[in-house]
């Protein structure tokens, strides 16, 4: 007995790995422990089993994992560099460098559990950030710190209308930009790389990625790992942050996957029991204090085209403004595809954006939902039954939902079309011309 390892691989099932803990010192949460010879080889301690079994998860799938193979302690957890030199750089959800500019000299590193302490923070007045797209600056303004979530189904463009809002809004020197990528497909994840680099937005920009083709327990991790290095630069660095996130229903799903290996019991709507906490615990961190602001933009998959799914709702509650992207919408050709019905912002109040803001913004909400009810009544007995007065408004409703339509300039490569930017001032202009 005297000649067994004090860590030791007991059993693996897919990417959890139970290992017998024999020595009087036990690993912590989180702390990483690296098989023998191997220090490429981490596996991240989650929970105590028993007294003597340690549950951890194989990060890297390494199949160099075998039964009773030697794991020694590290008494670290994952790390990530963090100063200037990160900037423009590509990460995994290790903190590894990815994008083969070499490796990173002049770093420190930090713990991505590492949260900063408190900060006293008095809000003053928000301030609107102008993104220049029409639907968004009317229906679901963009507040210096708060949350803006795009949702959507597969296909109807939330990736496009990422990046269109990196080009519009990230710009702005005084202003870094992250960009997580959550289990979404490589081709984007190879493209955004590239725009902002074609555009000279990659020096301001810091990126971190764990795409679709990566396992469950890296998905999961690389949220925290891009918020640790955000809260660097937000506290040490004095910076204001746009952290974009694609897609934040992969974080969900991933650590979903996790539970499924971990042979928990699901919740009632079918996700991990964990599903509140999961969330809740990443989304504190994007958050704003007396040192900086972070402003999140999400992407929200919607599975089966479904807005009433758990997991969705479960998002929405984080968020302080959605913006719904429509598959029916999009068959017209309007892009971007937004469903000016079901888009909803907590920000749209006169304090906010104005006395005539919010109530253009009022009005064009009551005729589209005027709209919604006479589209079953004209399908019916035809447009031309119906009193002067509806017809007025539903005619209003389709030169509205023309009206915010607006080329991109993300697709100028595609469309050869050069994309169009629109002052808040215009887009009002524009509203009013229609429906008053």
């Amino acid at each position: 007995m005297s000649n067994l390892p004090e860590l030791a691989v007991y059993s693996i099932r897919g990417l959890v790995v139970e290992v017998i803990c024999r020595g009087d010192e036990k690993p912590e949460t989180h702390e990483l422990l690296q098989l023998a010879g191997h220090p490429e080889v981490p596996l991240e301690v989650l929970m105590f089993k028993d007294e003597m079994t340690v549950v951890c998860v194989n990060l890297t799938s390494s199949s160099l994992i075998k039964r009773g193979a030697k794991l020694e302690r590290t008494k670290a957890t994952i790390t990530i560099p963090t100063g200037k030199d990160t900037l423009g750089r590509l990460f995994n959800a290790l903190g590894q460098p990815m994008d083969g500019a070499g490796p990173l000299t002049k770093v420190k590193q930090r713990g991505i559990y590492e949260v900063p302490p408190v900060t006293s923070f008095k809000g003053g007045n928000e301030e609107l950030i102008e993104t220049g797209i029409k639907v968004i600056d009317f229906l679901t303004p963009f507040v210096k710190g708060r949350k803006i979530g795009i949702i959507g189904g597969a296909g109807v463009g939330k990736t496009v209308l990422i990046m269109e809002l990196m080009h519009n809004i990230a710009k702005d020197p005084s202003k870094l930009s992250f960009f997580t990528g959550i289990g979404e497909r490589i081709r984007e994840g190879q493209e955004m790389y590239q725009t902002l680099q074609e555009r000279n937005l990659l020096g301001s920009t810091v990126m971190f990625y764990a795409q679709m083709n990566e396992n469950p327990a890296m998905r999961a991790v690389v949220g925290q790992s891009s918020t640790a290095m955000a809260e660097y630069f937000r506290d040490e660095e004095k910076r204001d942050i746009l952290f974009f996130i694609d897609n934040i229903y992969r974080h969900i799903q991933a650590g979903n996957e996790l539970a499924t290996m971990l042979g928990e019991i699901p919740s009632e709507g079918g996700y991990q029991p964990t599903i509140f906490s999961d969330l809740k615990r990443l989304e504190d961190r994007l958050s704003s204090n007396a040192n900086g602001a972070i402003t999140s933009i999400q992407t929200i998959f919607i599975p089966a085209d479904d807005l009433s799914d758990p997991a969705v709702q479960e998002i929405q509650e984080q968020l302080d403004s959605v913006l719904v992207l429509s598959r029916s919408v999009a068959e017209l050709g309007i892009r971007p595809a937004v469903d000016l019905i079901n888009t909803s912002s907590s920000m749209l109040t006169p304090e906010l954006v104005g006395e005539r803001h919010y109530m253009l913004a009022s009005q064009v909400q009551a005729i589209m939902q005027k709209y919604d009810s006479l589209k079953n009544i004209i399908a019916i007995i035809g447009e031309s039954e119906l009193s002067p007065a509806d017809r007025a408004d539903y005619q209003k409703a389709k030169k509205l939902i023309n009206y915010f339509s607006q080329y991109m300039h993300a697709t100028e490569h595609l469309t050869g079309i050069p994309g169009t930017y629109y002052t808040r001032e215009e887009t009002l202009a524009g509203v009013e011309e229609i429906i008053i």
